[in-house]
């Protein structure tokens, strides 16, 4: 097959898998026969598109395709007249190729189906890895990557969400205005997930998926189009702003890492940086303080600071205070660690990362490399790095941390435990 067909395809599923399962739930109210006809279809493509040539519009070819497939399964597997009933009625209805009718006040696909997916009869984290699997096409092993738990659990805990959606006979339908508030925090994290995959890849061979990054700025948008007085919403979209900001100065042009502190802040976004600062300003007005507002805030001080030595790591420090006491969790007292070393030195960072219980997290043994080898020990940082090193899946990444590893001048460490 030529490349070209399967790099097409390829694209097209990192840009439309989302929308394309989204407009088959909405047609057919099917979790798994949407997902299967839309996999069917991009496996239908990587035949067809090397052979015919990519379509004019390959998204409109892959959500037909996918379509057609679905209304031929239902077909095949009617075991009562009103099963083959409801295919040829859908048959007929969307024969001419237009869509249902849209209802309620979530008018966009992508965000009506995390909506529904984040229905209150799921567990909060089991509609949040749902909808990264649907929405964004991640895979187990990235959402897994995700929430910092092994790719069994995950994949037992999405099933069991299908199972539970199946059984209790859970409509897909979009929520009315008063269910959305109650939806909201599921929301808010679906959207960062998705964000954060794509601005830190947990696999592949590239950093950044800029695809999932705009994908989670688009969706962020309309979230503040539909409820514009939630400053969560506002501070969501403020933070990814902010983050986004910085991606163009985040790698080389050989696509190797740049941390923060040596990042060319001449290369940031300026109009996305303008952007999120205003949305910050906005929601301290608001008086409603929030976690993603004050990560926000952390992120609006960084880019305040014209190099990384003026960086304000005090008001970074109490800002991170402020958040642990609204939203305490093991990764935020990890970050914190980070303004502490700059505040208070890399010993007392150590202190506190030695006491979390972040083992399978691989930021967590990066960070404490980092602090081990400011703090003279680089027998253990070495160590620390491997332990980062084996937890990642990212090229890039993973080629930054040996590059650290290395430069520390030691030979190779065994860090099997002692018998």
């Amino acid at each position: 097959m030529p490349s070209g067909a399967a790099g097409s395809v390829e694209h097209v599923f990192r840009a439309e898998y989302g929308r394309a399962v989204a407009v088959l739930v909405r047609y057919f109210g099917d979790i798994d026969l949407a997902e299967e006809a839309v996999q069917d279809a991009f496996a239908v493509a990587l035949q067809r598109w090397s052979a015919d040539g990519v379509p004019p519009s390959p998204a409109g070819w892959i959500i037909t395709t996918a379509r057609n497939r679905a209304i031929n399964r239902l077909r095949r597997e009617a075991s009562r007249e009103d099963r083959h009933a409801q295919a040829a009625a859908l048959q007929r209805t969307l024969g001419g190729g237009d869509d249902p009718p849209e209802e309620g006040a979530v008018r966009d696909d992508r965000l009506r189906l995390i909506f529904t997916c984040c229905h209150p009869a799921l567990a909060p984290s089991v509609q949040v890895a749902l909808t990264l699997r649907l929405l964004g096409g991640l895979t187990t092993v990235e959402i897994a990557h995700a929430f910092v738990v092994p790719e069994t659990t995950m994949a037992q805990r999405l099933v069991r969400a299908k199972g539970k959606i199946r059984d209790a006979g859970i409509p897909y339908r979009v929520p009315s205005d008063a269910d959305l508030p109650d939806r909201l925090r599921a929301v808010l994290a679906v959207v960062y997930l998705i964000f954060n995959e794509g601005y830190a890849a947990s696999s592949g061979d590239r950093l950044v998926r800029e695809d999932l990054c705009a994908e989670a700025i688009r969706l962020g948008r309309l979230l503040t189009q539909l409820m514009p007085d939630e400053p969560e919403v506002l501070g969501l979209l403020a933070l990814m702003l902010l983050i986004e900001a910085r991606r163009p100065a985040r790698t080389t042009s050989a696509g190797d890492l740049v941390l923060l502190a040596n990042q060319d802040r001449g290369l940031w976004n300026r109009t996305l940086v303008g952007e999120g600062q205003a949305i910050v300003r906005k929601c301290l007005k608001l008086v409603r303080p929030g976690p993603y507002q004050i990560q926000a805030a952390i992120n609006a001080v960084h880019s305040d600071a014209a190099t990384a030595a003026a960086t304000d790591w005090g008001q970074i420090l109490q800002l991170y205070d402020q958040l642990l006491a609204l939203a305490p969790s093991p990764i935020v007292a990890l970050n914190r660690a980070v303004a502490l070393a700059e505040v208070e030195g890399a010993g007392a960072a150590l202190h506190v990362v030695d006491r979390l219980d972040l083992g399978d997290y691989r930021l967590f043994h990066a960070i404490r490399a980092d602090l081990l080898r400011r703090t003279g020990r680089p027998a253990d940082a070495a160590t620390a790095y491997e332990a980062a090193i084996s937890r990642t899946d990212n090229a890039v990444e993973r080629a930054f941390l040996q590059l650290q590893r290395d430069r520390l001048g030691l030979a190779q460490v065994n860090i099997e435990a002692p018998p």
